[in-house]
């Protein structure tokens, strides 16, 4: 049985990564006022963070159903299933839209994935698929593989800058205010598929310490571990960080991604994530 593998754009899967291993990425997409781009293809991270500077905070938006219909007619041609990976469900409709096109799509069975999570996290989940399904192994032992990867799956987010957040209604003016003036660094995370904070921490450095903090306590047993560094427009901190990393963790394999347009949108520029499965 030959099975593809999809994943959403808010995966931020390095480009080199999805030609090798053949990954299918269907785009959200990212609305300024009347004008509309798809994340990744005609907006890159870089554009967004330069449009934001001068231009209202954008609206984000699911992939059409038409468009999870396109991409699975096409995969029938040259695969009998697919798997479809995609952001929490608890901050997006996409898992629901690939669910609800694969009912509507004859010639190939859709199994739709909910990574329960968002950003490079997500992606490892369809990393993981695409190099079982290049092995032969049927949808089902993925299927199964992804959901006890689920089990050891965490990450933590710091969000820089309080304004993106109150500017997309998802934090008042006055705790942003507050947040700001108290430097105020919330560290979230998803709990029930949804993002919630976790713990607030009074200064980056404080917030970036207790991160690794957290992660140690998981990969301190010794078994081999996947993580990803992630950065919302602060590549070089984030590049300085992944090094120290390297030598506090030797069992960890450290990948290195970005907070893209959609994901962007909701934490702002100078957002720092980690990220980890047991292997």
């Amino acid at each position: 049985m030959k099975t593809a593998v999809v994943c959403d754009s808010t995966a931020y899967l390095p480009k080199e990564l999805v030609e090798e291993l053949n990954i299918h990425m269907i785009p959200l997409n990212i609305i300024f006022g009347d004008e509309s781009y798809l994340e990744e293809i005609e907006l890159s991270a870089e554009q967004f963070y330069e449009e934001v500077k001068n231009r209202e905070l954008p609206k984000t938006s699911m992939p059409a159903i038409g468009s999870f219909v396109e991409l699975f007619e096409a995969l029938a041609k040259d695969y009998d299933a697919v798997i479809s990976v995609h952001l929490s469900s608890g901050i997006s409709g996409t898992f629901q839209g690939s669910i609800t096109a694969g009912e509507m799509v004859e010639g190939i069975d859709v199994y739709s994935f909910d990574s329960e999570i968002a950003c490079l996290p997500q992606g490892f989940f369809a990393i993981e698929a695409a190099k079982m399904a290049a092995e032969g192994e049927s949808p089902q032992t993925i299927m199964t593989r992804l959901e006890e990867m689920k089990k050891t799956s965490r990450a933590y987010f710091m969000v820089d800058d309080l304004s993106h957040l109150q500017r997309g209604g998802r934090l008042s003016s006055a705790q942003a205010l507050i947040g700001g003036l108290l430097q105020v660094k919330p560290l979230l995370h998803f709990e029930n598929k949804v993002i919630v904070p976790f713990e607030k921490i009074r200064t980056r450095k404080k917030a970036i310490k207790r991160i690794v903090e957290l992660m140690k306590e998981d990969v301190s047993d010794g078994a081999a571990y996947q993580a990803a560094v992630i950065h919302g427009n602060c590549k070089e901190e984030a590049l300085a960080w992944k090094a120290e990393l390297e030598e506090m963790f030797p069992n960890v394999d450290f990948m290195f991604s970005y907070f893209g347009a959609v994901i962007g949108t909701h934490l702002g520029e100078g957002a720092l994530g980690l990220g980890w499965y047991k292997k």
